[in-house]
């Protein structure tokens, strides 16, 4: 059978993932035939008479006239985000901080309670405590991995339920839907960070979630340039609230047109490039789990993944990132990064290019070693983000590192045999004389 699609009108979810990615929105023959939806520059916009300006501020108008409030070109992304998270709403921001802050500022108050799972990304763990905390706002952390405890820690205070999954950097899981019921039944509302999955991989909203936030730098964006981040809602007055106080009066984390742009490119190609990301990524992992240097992998797609019929429960694929940890620890872990050739040492994720980074000492380093043992990141972690490359290629050269590493780590082993032989023959037997 064939499906029509009517072009005068936006797209809705009975079409598929990558034709809402591409077509969501936009008409070319509103636009002068332009294939490319237009770049909408202008920082301010003419109003027609007073009336009409008057309607605007008062929210009574849809019309623009402010970007740090709405432009065309933001307006068309957030639609298409909406779309793809099947969401009431989106609004997008400078970065994917800008995104977290001011979602987290439009729903809180001093006195409320925001509760947290244990590990987060770092810069999202610094903001609840150096920012919320400083003003009112009690932070708790527990456990998401089990939602008995989370049963346990809510209060009537909490507010907002916050959780990564699957977690940075070290890939923990939460049962979103299990979590959603529990808060919503105490009156919370639940969100989650969905940069890891993308909405190709992940929908937080259709398994009960009431935001999900992006850092758009990553796989929407895909090619490193740009800095840009997302809230997607399932309510629509809530993103509107985020709009006209996280966004407008409290961040000012305007996103540009020029990467709002960019974003949309990366849209269209994001289906292609994730089931790249994920079929790489599987690979990968099962050849670091094959090798005597490591001590433990962390990738939803393997079976022995603690949590991996969760993993198959609420994400379509496995993802595209990985976290092990190596048998010689920190420094075995200092060695295998510095062997890298192909593989680049650089922060972030979900570029073509691949990715590596030692969390401790980089993205994680706002947490104290006992923060960092208390929420589940090992010193010796490395976080590898799988990019598009061919696959024998990376597999050789995390090879030839995994290889170092392990050569290290046997001498380590053998020069302390070594030296505690030395030890014991140093010591006086029983039969020897005083």
């Amino acid at each position: 059978m064939t499906r029509t699609i009517d072009r005068t009108t936006d797209h809705t979810t009975a079409t598929g993932f990558s034709t809402r990615a591409i077509h969501h929105g936009y008409n070319p023959a509103d636009h002068q035939g332009a294939l490319v939806p237009p770049i909408h520059t202008s920082a301010t916009y003419a109003f027609p008479d007073v009336a009409y300006g008057a309607r605007c501020f008062a929210g009574e108008e849809p019309g623009y006239f402010y970007t740090r409030i709405a432009n065309p070109t933001l307006a068309l992304l957030e639609g298409r985000l909406a779309a793809l998270e099947e969401g009431a709403g989106a609004v997008v921001f400078g970065s994917g901080m800008g995104a977290i802050t001011a979602t987290l500022w439009s729903m809180l108050e001093p006195g409320d309670e925001i509760l947290a799972d244990l590990t987060l990304y770092g810069c999202t763990f610094s903001f609840l405590h150096h920012g919320l905390g400083r003003f009112g706002v009690t932070v708790r952390h527990v456990d998401m991995t089990d939602p008995a405890r989370v049963a346990e820690a809510l209060t009537a205070k909490t507010r907002v339920v916050y959780l990564e999954t699957p977690a940075n950097p070290n890939m923990r899981l939460v049962d979103i839907a299990a979590v959603s019921a529990l808060a919503h039944a105490q009156g919370a509302k639940v969100v989650v960070d969905n940069t890891y999955c993308t909405p190709y991989l992940q929908q937080p909203l259709l398994l009960g979630a009431d935001v999900s936030v992006h850092s758009m730098t990553k796989y929407l964006g895909g090619h490193g340039d740009l800095t840009a981040g997302a809230a997607v809602f399932a309510d629509a007055e809530l993103a509107q609230r985020v709009r006209l106080y996280g966004l407008k009066d409290m961040t000012g984390a305007v996103m540009s047109a020029q990467d709002a742009h960019l974003v949309m490119r990366g849209l269209k190609t994001l289906a292609l490039r994730m089931d790249r990301h994920c079929q790489s990524a599987q690979k990968v992992a099962e050849f670091i789990a094959a090798h005597p240097a490591a001590a433990a992998v962390h990738y939803p797609g393997l079976p022995s993944f603690a949590q991996h019929a969760l993993a198959k429960q609420q994400m379509r694929q496995m993802g595209g990132m990985i976290a092990f940890e190596l048998r010689g620890g920190l420094q075995a872990g200092v060695r295998f990064m510095d062997a890298l050739q192909l593989v680049t040492r650089a922060v972030s994720l979900g570029d073509a290019e691949t990715l590596a980074q030692h969390p401790a000492s980089m993205t994680h380093s706002t947490y104290t070693p006992e923060q960092r043992a208390a929420h589940g990141i090992a010193e010796g972690l490395v976080r590898l983000s799988v990019g598009l490359e061919d696959l024998d290629d990376l597999l050789a050269d995390i090879g030839q590192a995994l290889d170092l590493a392990h050569a290290m780590d046997l001498g380590a082993g053998i020069n302390a045999a070594i030296s505690s032989g030395r030890a014991a023959a140093a010591e006086p037997s029983c039969s020897a004389p005083a």
